[in-house]
């Protein structure tokens, strides 16, 4: 009886141990993600401002570079930063991707290695973490020519490739550009969202994720 007992509370305990793992989002991208255009990156991020949205539950892990590209080679590749490393190291059951700004600067863009190398990421992502659910993210329009950034290659390239992606990868795409493209108001110097935009960027990824 005495067994049975510690069988029944073993069990118990695995049950509530099961229920209070939390979900883990990883947010990978430049310094948007970061949260360069805010007062307080630690507070004011999307990927903050995500988390707290979720609530008890999820925890979501910022991985956002500053100038950081997807192509393997640019001025400053995502693929050798220290935030690919976490990103393996987290586990997470989500990741969002949120890269494209940085590559459609003129000295970077190459729209075939763009295509390649993104899709190498996924790939490497399900390989490496099969648990994971992967969402590609459409940038956040560009209100100006800033740092080389080409809002032109984003909306008749970049979107179109991550199109393809979408399909040929069979993973889902979250829009930032469309419900953002007027809104330039969210955007203090033309490129990176305020906190009002990070909190905007915010829901769109919640209402992605809970569909």
């Amino acid at each position: 009886m005495k067994h049975l007992s510690l069988i029944f509370l073993s069990m118990v305990l695995l049950l509530i141990s099961c229920k209070r793992e939390e979900i883990r989002i990883a947010c990978v991208g430049d310094s948007i993600t970061e949260g360069a255009g805010t007062k307080n990156q630690s507070t004011s991020s999307y990927p903050v401002v995500l988390d707290q949205l979720l609530g008890k539950g999820y925890n979501v892990l910022n991985c956002g570079r500053s100038a950081a590209t997807m192509l393997k080679k640019s001025d400053f590749s995502f693929w050798e930063t220290n935030q690919l490393y976490n990103l393996f190291v987290f586990k997470p059951d989500i990741i969002t991707i949120a890269l494209g700004t940085n590559d459609s600067k003129d000295h970077n863009w190459d729209a075939a290695n763009f295509e390649n190398d993104y899709i190498a990421l996924i790939d490497s992502l399900k390989t490496l973490l099969p648990q994971s659910t992967i969402f590609i993210s459409n940038p956040p329009p560009a209100f100006n020519h800033s740092w080389g950034i080409n809002d032109s290659t984003i909306c008749f390239q970049i979107l179109p490739i991550i199109q393809r992606i979408s399909k040929q990868e069979n993973v889902k795409i979250i829009d930032f550009y469309t419900p953002m493209k007027d809104q330039i108001q969210l955007f203090p110097d033309k490129i990176h969202p305020n906190e009002e935009g990070a909190t905007l960027m915010a829901e769109i990824i919640k209402k992605s994720i809970n569909n």
